[in-house]
């Protein structure tokens, strides 16, 4: 398979659905002329046109609305946002259009659109660039959440998306965009609700997703020389959430270390932990472990930055305390 790198994956897996459906479009802050804020674009305005890829305005509540009746009546927008911290501007497009006009119009409506966009901290973005939304769409009814950590996973999960026919909220880690990895070509799709086990182990779980994928497999390492035999799980999908492989995982390793970018409170990795518990109780031999960035905002400088995110060291303690 060729190698390339996260954003080609990304701008491959758009091209091809849009040579394939005419209906597919993409738009948002600087995607055609710039080829986007990422370079996720690039060439794709040349390629398509104008029609196809198009600019908007500094505008997120206005271009994602659009994109919403767009889906209404029966295209498949993809709505680019330059970061999630700027989702918020079109909360309410998001939330009390996109995630319930299906329901609300007794499907009569369908919203088959995509928004994404890079999400999380990268290096000193400062407060405003750094935030970690998924839990609080995953908390949202009628929508899907997707954030893959590989090139190839990022190829094959957002061609999915596109085709699907409920609103898709695509989460990518811009850290990752420069990452590189085997990708399959051509008709290649991963189903939405299907993890992955990126490492197999015996000795405890750790369950991470997007860029903390690289840093539980970093730790895996570490704890392999001291003869710790971790396995990784990646769910790839937040909503829904593969959590028969999670569970599986467990009951083998009979321990769980959570491993989450966002804050700790009412995060995502408490509703893995919630589950997990529930199904996998008796399995468990020590109490879940989290390990989540700090409870503040994500501060600018460097040395302080690097204090509130997870880090290896911090991953190989917790899977440490598991095993005491």
């Amino acid at each position: 398979m060729p190698k390339m790198s996260f954003r080609e994956a990304l701008n491959q897996a758009m091209s091809e659905e849009m040579q394939r459906d005419p209906n597919v479009l993409l738009m948002g802050e600087e995607v055609g002329y710039y080829n986007g804020a990422y370079k996720v674009s690039q060439g794709m305005l040349a390629r398509f046109g104008e029609k196809r890829v198009i600019d908007t305005p500094i505008a997120e509540c206005g271009f994602v609305g659009i994109g919403v009746g767009a889906a209404m009546v029966g295209l498949r927008p993809i709505v680019e946002l330059m970061t999630f911290n700027f989702s918020l501007v079109a909360i309410d497009q998001i939330i009390n259009s996109a995630a319930k006009i299906h329901q609300m119009s007794a499907g009569q409506f369908k919203v088959p659109m995509v928004v994404r966009g890079a999400g999380g901290a990268a290096h000193q973005l400062g407060a405003q660039h750094s935030s970690s939304f998924e839990a609080m769409y995953c908390n949202t009814p009628g929508l899907k959440v997707v954030m893959p950590s590989t090139p190839a996973d990022a190829k094959g999960l957002l061609k999915t998306a596109i085709r699907d026919d409920d609103p898709v909220v695509f989460i990518e880690a811009e850290l990752l965009y420069g990452e590189t990895g085997e990708v399959p070509e051509g008709e290649y799709l991963i189903p939405l609700g299907k993890g992955d086990i990126k490492r197999p182990g015996k000795d405890c779980t750790i369950v991470a997703y997007s860029k903390m994928v690289g840093l539980a497999l970093q730790a895996a390492k570490e704890l392999e020389k001291e003869g710790i035999d971790v396995e990784v799980v990646d769910p790839r999908t937040l909503r829904p959430l593969d959590e028969d492989l999670i569970f599986s995982s467990v009951r083998k390793t009979n321990r769980l270390v959570i491993v989450q970018e966002a804050t700790p409170h009412s995060s995502f990795g408490g509703e893995i932990a919630y589950r997990v518990q529930k199904h996998c109780f008796d399995d468990l031999d020590a109490p879940i472990e989290r390990v989540a960035s700090e409870d503040v905002p994500v501060p600018y400088a460097l040395n302080l930055e690097a204090i509130v995110l997870p880090d290896v060291a911090r991953v190989v303690a917790a899977v440490k305390r598991t095993l005491e």
